[in-house]
């Protein structure tokens, strides 16, 4: 059975945008898309994860049996609207005005969502039918901790015996107008949380005392004085930020007894968490040589790099865009991560969506024109690649 009309996927952007499904609650945006890819033919089921106020719900949705199996990935879960005070109008009203839709998850990512329901339903309702499957990974984790999200979901249909063979994530990678970027591949994330415990005492006596501070400076100037890499054909240079540093010392004529800092490395495939997590254990165990306190750190790796050779996917990928725009797409590697750092284990990923000039700030929006666009790019992946 397939849809009766095809879906306009303005209005169905705006219905999704209604649903204020912050992370990690749902608010009905998984019912909102399940009754639509219901209606289309799509077999669905919902895979929560976690208890109490970490349960997370899923979606994996497919149409067809046969392979080729291609997958449409994204999350129904939006951050925080912030002070809805300084919004032109309700952040979850998902309204149009001079011809934007406002509202939060307008561009990351119910926009996009919609985009690939009404592509979709646009090809059944014209009597095309895949010669392969058709499916949707929807998580409602991506904006959170990731733990009870696309990460479980992937395991789950796994061991049921699923199977992608590409996969489109419909983040919004274009930064100022459609046509810009396809997104394939990201780099890692490591995060570490650094504390050095000394003795505290009198700056009168340092000799009682054990000052923590000059230790946590030297290890930091270890750490920022290597030269990570030169980048890549793919990829920038990973660099390592340094976030806080922190003392909390109120007192001018006392050593302290703690100082902590935090830091951040985003890395490219010249890396991994682990290469990186025994470089910086080396760095703290020469730093704790003749230190007569303690150096404690706390490591995780929340994404490692990844890259998607160019291939059949961002080929695809790119000559729709072109195809509709006149503008062919450039691969990239820039920007944040994102849920395909867990696909690419499974499958070939890439990523292609709305403009994300506004996501996660207050009126974010998109234009309605820039959905439309997305549809029919979407659309025409489609048929390229069940051609």
């Amino acid at each position: 059975m397939t849809t009766l009309s095809p879906i306009d996927p303005v209005n169905f952007a705006a219905a999704l945008i209604k649903r204020p499904s912050v992370t990690p609650a749902d608010a009905g945006a998984l019912d909102t898309l399940q009754h639509e890819l219901e209606a289309m033919g799509f077999n669905c089921k919902r895979y929560p994860f976690g208890k109490g106020a970490d349960r997370v719900d899923n979606l994996y949705a497919r149409l067809g049996t046969i392979a080729p199996n291609f997958c449409f990935a994204g999350h129904t879960d939006v951050v925080p609207a912030g002070d809805a005070a300084k919004w032109a109008q309700d952040p979850f009203a998902g309204q149009v005005k001079e011809g934007q839709l406002l509202g939060r998850g307008a561009a990351d990512m119910k926009g996009a969502i919609a985009a690939f329901v009404g592509a979709v339903s646009d090809l059944l309702f014209s009597g095309w039918t895949p010669e392969g499957s058709i499916s949707f990974l929807i998580t409602g984790d991506e904006e959170g901790p990731a733990i009870n999200g696309t990460k479980k979901l992937l395991v789950a249909i796994d061991e049921a015996g699923e199977k992608i063979d590409h996969c489109l994530v419909g983040e919004p990678t274009n930064p100022n107008q459609m046509g810009e970027m396809v997104k394939n591949g990201r780099r890692g994330s490591f995060n570490a949380d650094l504390t050095v415990t000394g003795h505290q005492g009198h700056v009168a006596y340092p000799h009682l005392a054990v000052n923590p501070v000059p230790t946590l400076l030297g290890i930091l100037g270890m750490l920022q004085s290597r030269h990570l890499d030169d980048g890549s054909e793919f990829f920038q240079p990973s660099n390592l930020e340094i976030t806080t540093v922190d003392v909390g010392n109120p007192t001018e004529n006392m050593i302290p007894e703690t100082a902590r800092a935090r830091f951040n490395i985003r890395f490219n495939v010249a890396h991994s968490g682990a290469s990186l997590t025994e470089w910086v254990e080396g760095v703290l165990e020469e730093a704790r040589a003749g230190f007569d306190g303690s150096i404690d750190i706390n490591i995780r790796v929340s994404g490692e790099s990844f890259l998607t050779p160019p291939g059949k996917l961002t080929d695809i990928l790119q000559d729709a865009a072109e195809s509709v725009l006149g503008q062919r797409p450039k691969l990239s590697t820039s920007g944040g991560t994102s849920d395909a750092r867990f696909i690419t284990n499974y499958a070939p990923v890439a990523e292609f969506g709305l403009v994300g000039a506004t996501m996660h700030k207050v009126n974010e929006r998109v234009d309605v024109a820039d959905i439309l666009t997305l549809t029919a790019i979407y659309k025409d992946v489609l048929r390229r690649y069940f051609a």
